[in-house]
């Protein structure tokens, strides 16, 4: 067996399509363009070519945007007068906050300074209770996408036995209660699970997000299964995910590459997420 590839660039292209259709129709019927700030504090350069890859998306879409990059020195109360001069702006629908932030500062403070209404990540403690309980609420975009890959696939959720490993806020934990909500029995595991390759044996839906290279090898998959693979790490100047392709393209039936797979989704739901926050 030799795997479909699930193409990230191709779906997240067809949804920045539809995202750019929806904001001229806003525009047009309700006089709104869905306005992002997005807040950049020191001199990360994932973090710099993270905001300027979100800069171009919103141009590509018809998303208003600012972003406002402040040097390393900028203090925790800066950062806080800034999210809540932007919380009180009308044309701003969605504010983010780009993390990782200067050790100074508080980072849960200033996430939960974000009004729940504007969280475009969908970091703030108001919208993850929604989202554990399944209210309606925004969505964090890297698990959405996840879902939204899955689904636009061809992938059936419901009734599958899902293994997630890793359980950050980011992404494990989140995609484990999108994964609940759709009906699939989701595992979840981590550095403490035992026999890690007994239990992602197991999964028709295996979803790998630890942040280390080539974790998940092939003898640890089950023939047949989808897998998703969140990691992107970087070895001797190559992007590698967590999972080692070359072995488990052999067994599953499906399964994202890196790059290509899952990360156009992040900034994709981003945006779909702007035009949410902003009545779209």
């Amino acid at each position: 067996m030799s795997a479909t590839i699930i193409d990230g660039k191709a779906i997240a292209a067809e949804i920045r399509r539809e995202t750019a259709a929806q904001v001229a129709e806003m525009k047009a019927a309700k006089g709104i363009i869905p306005g992002l700030a997005v807040i950049l504090v020191g001199e990360d350069p994932a973090s710099k070519r993270y905001v300027r890859n979100k800069e171009r998306a919103c141009q590509e879409v018809g998303i208003y945007s600012e972003v406002y990059r402040l040097p390393e020195s900028t203090s925790q109360e800066e950062v806080m007068e800034r999210i809540s001069v932007l919380n009180r702006r009308p044309e701003i629908h969605g504010i983010l906050l780009q993390l990782p932030l200067p050790d100074h500062i508080d980072e849960k403070a200033c996430l939960v300074a974000i009004d729940p209404a504007k969280d475009v990540d969908g970091f703030h403690p108001v919208n993850v209770g929604k989202m554990v309980i399944g209210d309606k609420c925004l969505l964090p975009c890297t698990p959405h996408g996840i879902i939204v890959l899955l689904e636009r696939s061809g992938i059936e959720i419901k009734g599958k036995s899902a293994v997630v490993v890793g359980r950050s806020n980011i992404v494990g934990k989140p995609v484990s209660m999108l994964l609940l909500h759709r009906h699939a029995t989701v595992t979840m595991c981590h550095s403490r699970t035992r026999d890690l390759g007994a239990v992602t044996r197991e999964a028709e839906i295996l979803v790998v997000a630890v942040g280390k290279p080539k974790v998940v090898t092939g003898d640890m998959i089950r023939e047949g299964a989808v897998v998703i693979d969140v990691g992107v790490n970087e070895v001797e100047g190559k992007l590698v995910g967590d999972v080692d392709f070359e072995s488990a393209v052999e067994k599953a039936s499906a399964i994202t590459p890196v790059p290509g797979g899952v990360g156009p989704m992040t900034i994709t739901m981003l945006l779909k997420n702007t035009v949410e926050a902003a009545g779209g």
